[in-house]
């Protein structure tokens, strides 16, 4: 009897023997990238065995019943004690489940439940397949440790469910993906045909520049894989200069690709419309919830190989945001975990190391470290205000130092010392407004979005623009084009905004005033303030006030922290200062608070038996309290139209992600008691009353002032 695996549209036919060993040879190749080849080759034959029975083959040919055919190649594998093969084959359809107890019956969804169906003749028959396989007995891994274990099982599982999704795919289209392969050396050239106009360099701040990027190339072509931090000044090119480290490093050491990491979607773009400036468009995936590769009938063959390239990674140099990439390394799903074999032999750069978001820090610096200690990944950490990670590193990474790529002796750092600080202190939003109305150009940066928008309605009315996340992303993106605009025209402009244009976005004011906040955002702040340089720190003021009140509860620690920083050093950005911060922060916020779903501690307890699925839902970045208001202007009216019809593309989703604002619920129930949203049976809502959106400060935060507006 001919056992088939796949049937195509057009009639063709693949078998089992041929999945598998197809299946089985990429899954290797993928492994070998961190030691475990015959891992991945056991995992790529033994998935799809369960196939060989009669009710899968009827399957094919038309019937309705249920199989189970994953449950097979996984027992096979707990047989021969190989429980990360099994794992990773268990779930290969429905996603990594939870260990579970040996007391679990067959109906339980756990991987013992499981196990047990198994043993105890559950599974439909089977047996043919050792008419056609052998599976190979591999030695099993150096994991010395369940949370180890968990993430070697979970790069194991990333291997075979990309190996057995192309080989599928493959099969079923005719013809292989494409391979992206990653030409470190075609990569190295662009970036030196670049940079070569910058040299020699021109004034004494380009030649600060240029010495902090020759450095990063040159330790780029020196150092091992490992661990390092790249702490350089705001404007000091970190973003060219970490590039060019990562690009050497992998030229150097054979590496497969580069991956950066950036803590928000705002400045995303920015980043990736950079590299691809460098390298070329058809080398850059940018990858995060903002960005659509629309594959609707005439997409372009670039359009199709960058929409393919989200599911696995496989392009040469990955822009992407530390929500995607985390909550990727604590999944259990295949969608997501698809990706992670290609984290392996990669360099890894995160960008703005001071954002890695508290509650969830140390999970996310030990699965750095696990990527260095045994995936031959390197990681850096850049940031102009390096957080103080070392402990956690030495803790996890106890023989591998933190090696900083561009010490202080590079550079000078008073050549980047553009601003001075000055105190403001106490201000009411009138008071603030009449000091912001003096300026000609000025950036103010305030805690609440409230407050921002009391102080916009008091700025003179020429010039004034206004940024939050209640303005939806393409609303946003349009005022910083017109900001940007105004600023290089010198024609007034008066902005004030939430902490969110503090992280990377590019805009140059002669004085800025924020408010007290942690000293990261303070130093971010001040990057906005002469960022080129081309005025006097003199004349470039930041000015630093108490507003009317009280910090946001999320943001006190990190505003008494400062405040005690604060009158005990006199160089805010000395790095002595910034050290004394963070340790100060992180001491007052407690141990408790860096990993506040105890990820760790669940997966190193034993008695826990391997929580795949419990880690996935525990480990959410951003949590699930918010909601979605689609917002139907320019753009989004024509989108939303789509959505009413009846349309519920990926795709679609994907390009409504620029006209959508997140709310928490309560402002969510607001909006809803108003009669201003039309609901979506997804949870999400589309704004049917445009008065409660306004199109210089975004969705309004008094629904009802709206509805009695009509």
């Amino acid at each position: 009897m001919k056992y088939l695996a796949h049937r195509s549209e057009d009639g063709r036919e693949q078998t089992i023997l041929q999945h598998l060993e197809g299946t089985a040879e990429q899954c290797a190749a993928f492994a070998s990238a961190f030691g475990a080849e015959e891992q991945g080759r056991l995992a790529g034959l033994s998935h799809d065995i369960g196939k060989y029975s009669d009710a899968f083959q009827k399957r094919l040919d038309g019937s309705a019943q249920r199989v189970d055919h994953a449950t097979a190649g996984a027992y096979e594998c707990y047989r021969r004690r190989q429980p990360f093969a099994a794992f990773a084959v268990a779930g290969h359809h429905g996603g990594l489940p939870n260990g579970g107890g040996k007391g679990d019956s067959g109906d339980s969804g756990t991987f013992l439940g499981r196990i047990y169906r198994g043993q105890s003749g559950q599974l439909e028959p089977y047996g043919d397949w050792e008419r056609e396989i052998t599976l190979p007995s591999p030695a099993l891994p150096a994991v010395s440790s369940p949370d180890e274990t968990m993430f070697f099982t979970r790069m194991l599982y990333s291997c075979l469910v990309d190996a057995d999704f192309l080989d599928t795919e493959a099969f079923m289209d005719g013809v292989p993906r494409e391979k992206n392969s990653a030409d470190m050396e075609r990569l190295w050239t662009a970036l030196q045909q670049y940079i070569q106009p910058w040299f020699p360099p021109e004034g004494e701040l380009n030649r600060q520049r240029c010495g902090i990027l020759r450095r990063c190339m040159e330790e780029g072509q020196r150092k091992k894989p490992g661990l390092f931090t790249l702490t350089v000044p705001t404007g000091g090119g970190k973003t060219v200069a970490s590039l060019a480290f990562a690009l050497a490093h992998a030229r150097e050491q054979g590496m497969e690709r580069v991956i950066y990491v950036v803590p928000y979607t705002s400045i995303i773009e920015q980043t990736a419309d950079t590299f691809r400036k460098i390298l070329g468009p058809d080398q850059v995936l940018e990858h995060h919830s903002g960005v659509t590769y629309d594959l609707e009938d005439g997409a372009s063959p670039q359009t199709a190989r960058m929409a393919k390239a989200t599911e696995n990674w496989d392009m040469p140099v990955i822009v992407t945001t530390a929500v995607q990439f985390f909550e990727s390394l604590f999944a259990n799903r295949s969608s997501k975990c698809r990706k992670l074999h290609n984290l392996a032999k990669s360099v890894l750069i995160f960008d703005e190391a001071q954002m890695l978001p508290l509650p969830y820090l140390r999970p996310c610096v030990w699965a750095i470290s696990q990527l260095v200690k045994r995936y031959g990944a390197s990681a850096v950490l850049c940031t102009a205000t390096q957080p103080a990670l070392a402990p956690f590193f030495r803790q996890y990474l106890p023989h591998i130092p933190v090696v900083e790529l561009c010490p202080p002796e590079v550079f000078d750092a008073e050549v980047f010392q553009r601003v001075r600080f000055q105190n403001g202190g106490i201000l009411t939003w009138t008071a603030l407004a009449e000091q912001l109305n003096a300026h000609h150009q000025v950036l103010c940066i305030v805690n609440r979005r409230k407050s921002a928008q009391k102080i916009l309605s008091c700025l003179q009315e020429e010039g004034a623009y206004h940024l939050s996340t209640l303005m939806y992303p393409a609303h946003r993106r349009q005022v910083l084009e017109e900001i940007h605009r105004r600023l290089k025209e010198g024609l007034p402009c008066r902005v004030v905004s939430t902490s969110l244009i503090e992280a990377g976005v590019d805009v140059d004011f002669p004085a800025v005033f924020r408010e007290e906040a942690g000293l990261d955002s303070v130093l971010q702040a001040a990057g906005r303030c002469n960022r080129e340089g081309k005025r006097s720190p003199e004349n470039s003021v930041v000015t630093l006030f108490q507003g009317e009140e009280k910090a946001p509860p999320q943001f006190r620690t990190a505003v008494d922290t400062f405040r005690q920083i604060r009158a005990a050093f006199p160089d805010l950005a000395a790095p002595e200062t910034i050290q004394s911060y963070f340790r100060q922060f992180l001491y007052l916020k407690g141990e408790k608070q860096q990993d506040v779903k105890g990820i760790l501690s669940l997966m190193k307890d034993p008695r826990s038996h391997y929580p795949f699925e419990t880690v996935a839902d525990q480990f959410r970045l951003i949590e699930s309290q918010t909601r979605t208001v689609y917002i139907p202007r320019g753009e989004g009216a024509s989108l939303i139209r789509r959505l009413e019809e009846g349309e519920r593309s990926r795709n679609l989703f994907r390009a409504l992600g620029q006209y959508g604002v997140s709310v928490y619920e309560q402002h969510f129930h607001a909006l809803e008691q108003s009669n201003c949203l039309n609901l979506l049976e997804d949870g999400s809502a589309i704004l049917m009353d445009l008065n409660a959106y306004h199109p210089d400060t975004g969705l309004t935060l008094e629904p009802e002032m709206a509805f009695l507006s009509i």
